[in-house]
């Protein structure tokens, strides 16, 4: 298993694939911000969407693969603000059906937070659906809760559910970022 940050490039030549993750991700009942069904030209579009903001610097995405599979995706939305540089926001953290329960949504959750620590960032923060199996990945990966706001977002299905929000501190680390992690799943 390798975990790797696309370039914006890089992100446009995998668009399809990313986007048959999203649309697992959401037929799974993944409360990510879409409702089901996800059509996949628009899953194929939000994805095109994202090349600019990557390029810019204000995201980084990691995806995981195993030979030309991908199984999984993180991103790191950095603000841009000046008095907000040493924060990062943790979102879309996926992992394929058929790549679930074999750590690797805990090794893209390790590789963001090591990299955006390698970056200069100090706090990640994200919101999670409350009592979803993400709430307990980020729990034992030693995220601190904060709270929950009910009724914040819709699931797939179109429930309104209550969202938690965590947040965790970092110590940043000299060095810069590397583009490649190989790990063992």
């Amino acid at each position: 298993m390798a975990v790797k940050r696309l370039t914006a490039a890089e992100l446009h030549d995998a668009v399809d694939d990313l986007a048959d993750l999203l649309t697992d991700t959401v037929d799974g009942g993944a409360s990510i911000g879409f409702l089901a069904p996800l059509d996949r030209g628009a899953a194929v579009a939000w994805w095109r969407g994202r090349a600019d903001a990557v390029s810019a610097g204000h995201l980084a995405v990691w995806v995981a693969h195993t030979g030309d599979r991908l199984l999984g995706t993180v991103t790191l939305a950095f603000p841009d603000k000046p008095n907000s540089r040493h924060r990062a926001e943790l979102v879309k953290l996926m992992v394929h059906r058929d790549g679930r329960g074999q750590g690797l949504g805990r090794t893209l959750l390790a590789t963001a937070e090591t990299e955006a620590a390698a970056a200069g960032v100090t706090l990640l923060h994200l919101d999670t659906e409350t009592d979803s199996p993400a709430e307990s990945l980020y729990l034992s990966a030693g995220w601190t809760r904060l709270g929950a706001i009910p009724d914040y977002a819709a699931t797939p299905s179109g429930e309104l559910r209550p969202t938690t929000i965590f947040y965790k501190q970092l110590r940043a680390v000299a060095g810069a970022a590397r583009s490649t992690v190989d790990v063992e799943c």
